[in-house]
């Protein structure tokens, strides 16, 4: 590979990405079109992180440039070719966003990123940030730069797993306690709910965990961006199976109750294996909600109309009437399957 190839002046592009702007053919499952311009910040030598679960792992057998992320592969762009294909993006392309990796290079880049896109482009960005390598200032920069939200990939539910599976357990660099003043700092710069936190459903923890943790971040000021566990091949945790989807869906529909206002955590009750068992609302607002399918949405940073932008299709499973996040509204037929096994006990 060319060594000249990498940011500030290239970037990864998801493959949905890619088709979404005619970069490279193919079209997906149901017309599902992906609304976001998903971009990565990209060196020879990769990310410094050693994530179980990421498919960009330093211990990841194999070069960087050719591992997956999120199971499909990521070509390389010239940001010259980004921002002209941007420029001719369809209609419901609706938002950039550049994903950060732990690379001591990658700050100063991503702010010359975040500032030629928002000067080239009309889309707004936002940035999924490394808060490991980022101190205050960058916050300021990037917002000077251009980039309206921020998010922060927090992924565990709790400080225990987070350093298993991310810190001192995989010889990793980051810490629990940073991510969290990151995103103090982030709200005290790009204010409440222009902060997203990136979590994984199905890593070890509880359900009660993830609903205390949605309703921390909520309280907060700070928005929770669902994503289920979904083993990336080689990987440290490639043996470990997706939740049952009946897990991801209850906790869906928590977060929904939760962002919406409808429900609490205290108003919730769970089983001995901490599982919701009731979601203290009455039985019509919770049948309401499924029906809308609106819960079963992916969740993302949002376009100027309050829409979510970043939809990522097929992010955490393969195309099937079955998703783990609906890309598009859920159809008669898919609705009906979310209510047959929402209430379903894990095995």
């Amino acid at each position: 590979m060319n060594k000249e190839k990498q940011s500030p002046d290239y970037a990864k592009m998801s493959h949905a990405t890619a088709m979404s702007l005619g970069l490279m053919r193919g079209r997906m499952y149901r017309g599902a079109v992906n609304r976001c311009v998903n971009l990565l910040v990209h060196y020879p030598e990769g990310c410094s992180a050693n994530c179980a679960y990421c498919g960009l792992a330093k211990r990841r057998p194999g070069a960087y440039e050719e591992k997956s992320f999120i199971h499909v592969d990521w070509p390389l762009f010239s940001i010259e070719q980004v921002i002209d294909a941007v420029n001719r993006a369809p209609h419901y392309v609706r938002r950039t966003c550049i994903s950060m990796i732990t690379n001591g290079k990658c700050a100063t880049h991503t702010l010359s990123m975040t500032e030629q896109l928002t000067r080239k482009t009309k889309l707004p960005v936002s940035v999924l940030t490394s808060p490991t390598i980022l101190n205050g200032d960058f916050l300021h920069e990037a917002k000077g730069c251009g980039a309206d939200k921020i998010g922060i990939a927090l992924d565990l539910a709790t400080p225990v797993l987070f350093d298993r599976y991310r810190g001192k357990g995989v010889s990793g660099p980051h810490r629990w306690e940073r991510y969290w003043q990151f995103m103090e700092e982030g709200l005290s710069v790009f204010g409440p709910h222009n902060v997203g936190a990136h979590l994984m459903v199905g890593i070890g923890e509880t359900e009660k965990d993830m609903v205390d943790l949605m309703d921390r971040l909520w309280q907060m000021g700070v928005d929770s961006h669902l994503f289920s566990f979904f083993a990336e091949e080689g990987s440290g945790l490639d043996t470990m199976p997706q939740p049952p989807w009946s897990t991801y869906l209850r906790v869906q529909l928590a977060r929904y109750l939760i962002e919406s206002e409808i429900s609490t955590p205290s108003q919730m009750t769970f089983d001995e294996t901490d599982a919701i068992r009731d979601f203290g609302v009455e039985p019509k607002t919770v049948e309401a909600a499924i029906r809308s399918g609106i819960p079963f949405m992916t969740t993302g940073c949002v376009d100027e109309n309050g829409q979510v932008a970043c939809n990522r299709p097929f992010g955490n499973c393969l195309p099937d009437v079955r998703q783990w996040n609906y890309p598009y509204e859920p159809n008669q037929e898919e609705i009906e399957l979310i209510q047959e096994n929402i209430f379903e006990t894990a095995p």
